[in-house]
């Protein structure tokens, strides 16, 4: 037995898909080329990460940056935290997430995408070492890092809007970093051991989901359903030992989310959000509106099912499913693990989550909820971690027939949707390189304009990914104008369709 980086104990089979042991001579050789193959095939995800960190060189404040900029500025990330609480939204957390990069103007939206990306690669590695180490399972080193990467391939990559997911940071913090961070919440309680270990998991949760609370609502409305899952069905997921405080620990986080999500809504900044646009929404109760959201969700399902790339979520189970093998020194808190059930429990989750999140966001986007994709990776990173289970099961399925022949061909099912995903990303790393060349022009041209004394200038709408500008929608859209002219420290800008 040997423990690798991650945690993970390897149980060393020789001749099997565990790291051999160490021999001389070419067998010697060939034997460590092949224990290093899932990292071989972890560098082609992580590759891809880091081509996406490459382009975030190219990022630019956009939308709602444009007014974040400013009070940062002037009043630093307290000024805006107090902003969302009295003014904007009551988002408490999304304010301090928000006013960590906003301090860094542009260089802060530059690196945003690389730390994000790395703290969720690091989350995700840690969670799927240690449930695999608290499942009993050994598997060869590097496993556990090719599962994350691939996990944040199609996580980031597989949306129809990678910009809106990973780039654009006042939608990654609420919608793509925000489920990620509820996930590791867990770590905690996966790490227990005895009853400090159980208490500071407690506290862990508790004080997460009052922090998710004041994120992210649709995060939030996922974590809650995930943890009323685990109080209903403990009994057929978790051994007798384990069951009692699984589900005091799932209602010390439902009870975290639940103050988070009050002190969000009966903020000042939530009241003043509904007061402002309550006469123009929908309840989210009324019949259209559960109606639209049905209609809304059904189109999104169909997106995303219709989206090969997720393939290689599954491919990635299939891999760790063929490789893993049972402990016996530390027994499983879980229960021997019946494919139907668990998959159809994962996907009750999924769907219903899913749908709930939709419903919440009806009265804000009313149709536009199928094309805005940011919205859905709340929800999604559930869909991806319910698909690299079925893997997971149909991988251990396979260990009877031909394991050589399955392992190649996932391996290569999880080549072929990192290739898959290089093109769309490549193009719209040019798209964003061609508006950061015509930001910075623009952006010169303001600063001097306005170190020249001027109170009026003209802005050309610079945009990526369908992002929104001032003066949209051929410039009968105004907003965010202003906030563009308190950011240059101009009275007003006014629309012009030429770049100076």
């Amino acid at each position: 037995m040997a423990v690798d980086a991650s945690g993970v104990t390897v149980a060393r089979e020789p001749g099997g898909l565990g790291a051999p042991g160490r021999r001389s001579g070419p067998r010697g050789a060939w034997a460590s080329w092949w224990a290093a193959w899932p990292f071989a095939l972890a560098a082609l995800p992580l590759g891809l990460l880091a081509l996406a960190s490459w382009f975030g060189r190219h990022v630019r404040p956009s939308a709602d940056e444009w007014c974040f900029l400013p009070v940062v500025r002037d009043h630093g990330i307290s000024g805006l935290i107090g902003k969302f609480w009295y003014t904007d939204n009551g988002r408490l957390g999304n304010g301090l997430l928000v006013g960590l990069y906003a301090e860094f103007p542009v260089a802060g939206h530059q690196w945003f995408g690389l730390v994000s990306g790395v703290l969720m690669l690091v989350l995700l590695w840690a969670l799927t070492a240690q449930v695999l180490r608290r499942t009993g399972q050994s598997v060869p080193r590097g496993i556990p890092l090719l599962v994350a990467a691939m996990v944040m391939a199609v996580f980031l990559f597989a949306t129809p809007n990678t910009y809106k997911t990973f780039y654009w940071p006042a939608a990654s913090v609420s919608h793509t970093v925000a489920p990620v961070l509820a996930g590791a919440a867990v770590l905690p309680l996966l790490r227990a051991r005895g009853r400090r270990g159980r208490v500071a998991a407690l506290v862990t949760v508790a004080v997460a989901g009052v922090f998710m609370g004041t994120l992210s609502e649709e995060a939030s409305v996922v974590a809650l359903v995930v943890l009323s899952g685990v109080v209903l069905f403990a009994h057929r997921l978790f051994r007798n030992g384990a069951r009692r405080f699984a589900r005091l620990w799932s209602l010390a986080g439902m009870a975290g989310v639940a103050a988070g999500t009050l002190l969000l809504v009966f903020s000042p900044g939530s009241r003043n959000r509904r007061e402002r646009y309550g006469a123009e929404s929908t309840s989210m109760l009324a019949p259209e509106s559960l109606l639209g959201s049905l209609r809304g969700f059904a189109h999104i399902l169909a997106t995303v099912f219709s989206t090969w790339q997720y393939v290689g979520a599954v491919a990635a189970g299939v891999l760790l499913g063929l490789v893993a093998r049972r402990r016996t020194t530390r027994p499983s808190v879980l229960l021997p693990w019946r494919p139907l059930p668990l998959l159809s429990l994962g996907a009750a989750a999924f769907l219903v989550s899913g749908y709930l999140c939709t419903v919440i966001t009806y009265p804000v986007f009313g149709a536009k909820v199928v094309t805005t994709e940011r919205t859905w990776n709340d929800y999604l990173l559930l869909y991806i971690v319910l698909l690299v289970t079925a893997g997971v099961f149909l991988g251990r399925r396979l260990r009877r027939y031909r394991p050589g022949v399955a392992t190649a061909t996932a391996a290569a099912l999880c080549a072929a949707t990192v290739l898959g995903l290089v093109a769309p990303l490549v193009s719209l790393g040019h798209d964003m390189q061609v508006r950061a060349e015509r930001w910075d022009r623009q952006d010169r041209s303001l600063r001097e304009g306005a170190a020249r004394g001027a109170k009026e200038l003209p802005y050309t709408p610079v945009s990526v990914a369908r992002m929104l500008e001032p003066f949209s929608n051929n410039g009968r859209r105004v907003w965010p104008a202003q906030c563009v002219a308190d950011y240059y420290g101009l009275e007003k800008v006014t629309y012009s369709r030429q770049l100076p």
